[in-house]
């Protein structure tokens, strides 16, 4: 089988912030693809982050523009799509896995396309890996050409051949793509693409290409008509969400986004992932004046201290994240926040490792992810000597999350005896009778009931019980 090799990922490129002009594309779809899929199935593998699980909706939008449907079989699909995560070496592993599975598929059916995309594709490694170890992969694109997969598809149809389209560039906005959204009352909305952090041990800024913000005009428009379909809730995205704008002349900020979108008629806003860089008073301003904005926020610290902090370029300090939440208290004083924590940095002392704990005790943070980290080739972090043995890190990594899951549940016990508001998800997991969803603190509420036409509604719950990650209520009459 010959390879097509279109463009392969290019770190140093991929490194790369010019000063030009972003592209801003509009989806338009070839008629000559218009019934590619006709008949045939699609099922994709998502992994990783929101920002991945709304590329999906939009990979989902594209193929049932070209005929697919969508199937809950994906070992029987046509086409099969894993949109792949390279944040964490746990989540690539298990890519390799399903990988390997797919052989299989492949053998009883020569005809599968199999296509791979997301950040791995944008890790010089992994394609080669890609390439050199998994023939069975017929399409191999990254995060900066969604709206080429029709013309990907067609040409491995027409040619049989593999191809690949991984482009290292600084990066475009694609506008009026269609989406298959997963919910039919919760949505994600983009709001800006990629990173300029450029944080140590993050490969990121690498794959998803320089921050640059959609039109505000776009994202209102969007907005206002998920009100209109009837949609309660969305969610902003980012990966570096608060850093809207900064790219732009005309000095809107995210937090003048947030207001804006206050008066759209939209139930809930919430958003994520900050930096608390750029976590300003605008913001706040906005958690306490608008209503719609969810009593929830997610601040990624990392560490506490303040030497690893700067080996991690995060560019702030314990003493100035401490400052934000004072001020965020100050203006919302029942806000529940979250974060994000590394531990066993290169180089972390336990005396550092302390000072995480400290910043955990003085938060008292609702909830964290924390993890051990993770070298990905092509950081600054993977070459930082004092690379931590294993079983300290486990040890930390232990420590840290049972103080955290202390302050989870204090955080859940204090709404004990109140009555929240739940939009409802689905029926729970937790036990027959029982359905589920979540309060405005981001609280998932377990509670009694049995009728389906509950879901994507509003109800009234009163919390009786709670949980290390979750609280049990009562639906109120």
């Amino acid at each position: 089988m010959t390879k097509i090799k279109h463009a392969l990922p290019n770190l140093k490129e991929a490194r790369n912030r010019k000063k030009e002009e972003t592209i801003r594309l509009s989806y338009e779809l070839n008629k000559d693809y218009l019934h590619l899929g006709d008949n045939k199935t699609y099922h994709i593998f998502t992994y990783g982050c929101q920002g991945n699980e709304a590329d999906s909706e939009v990979i989902s939008g594209i193929l049932e523009n070209m005929g697919y449907k969508e199937s809950n079989e994906p070992f029987t699909s046509d086409l099969i799509i894993l949109n792949t995560c390279a944040i964490r070496e746990n989540a690539e592993n298990r890519i390799w896995g399903v990988l390997g599975q797919l052989k299989g598929v492949k053998r009883n059916n020569p005809d599968v396309i199999i296509g791979i995309c997301g950040c791995m594709p944008q890790e010089e490694n992994a394609t080669n890996r890609f390439m050199e170890k998994y023939p069975h992969i017929d399409i191999i694109f990254g995060t900066h050409n969604i709206q080429n997969l029709p013309k990907l598809i067609a040409e491995r149809v027409t040619t049989n051949n593999k191809v690949i389209e991984v482009i290292s560039q600084q990066g475009n906005i694609l506008e009026d793509a269609p989406k298959h959204r997963a919910s039919k009352h919760k949505a994600w909305v983009n709001i800006m693409y990629g990173c300029d952090e450029f944080c140590t041990y993050c490969i990121v800024p690498y794959t998803r290409g320089k921050e640059r913000s959609r039109d505000k005009d776009d994202i209102i428009n969007e907005v206002k008509s998920l009100v209109e379909k009837g949609y309660k809730e969305i969610t902003l995205l980012g990966q570096n969400v608060n850093a809207y704008g900064k790219d732009r002349s005309d000095n809107y900020t995210f937090g003048d986004l947030l207001f804006d979108l206050d008066k759209t008629g939209i139930e809930r806003i919430r958003y994520t992932t900050s930096h608390p860089r750029d976590f300003d008073d605008k913001t706040i301003a906005a958690h306490r004046d608008c209503k719609s904005v969810m009593p929830h926020l997610h601040l990624p610290v990392q560490s506490g201290d303040n030497d690893v902090l700067k080996r991690m370029n995060r560019k702030y300090t314990h003493e100035q994240y401490i400052e934000s939440i004072r001020k965020l208290k100050e203006a919302c004083p029942d806000i529940a926040i979250t974060t994000d924590i590394i531990v066993a940095f290169p180089g972390e002392t336990e005396e550092q490792f302390q000072r995480t704990l400290d910043l955990v005790k003085e938060v008292q943070y609702d909830g964290a992810y924390t993890f051990i980290y993770s070298p990905r080739e092509g950081t600054p972090a993977a070459k930082f000597e004092d690379q931590i043995e294993p079983e300290v890190a486990k040890d930390r990594l232990n420590r840290l999350i049972n103080l955290v899951n202390e302050y989870y549940k204090k955080g859940n016990e204090r709404f004990i005896g109140t009555v929240q508001e739940v939009l409802v998800d689905s029926f729970s997991k937790n036990g027959e009778g029982m359905m589920c969803g979540y309060t405005p603190h981001m609280k998932l509420t377990h509670f009694n009931a049995n009728d389906a036409s509950l879901i994507g509604k509003t109800v009234k719950v009163r919390i009786d019980e709670a949980k290390s990650w979750f609280v049990i209520g009562s639906l109120c009459e």
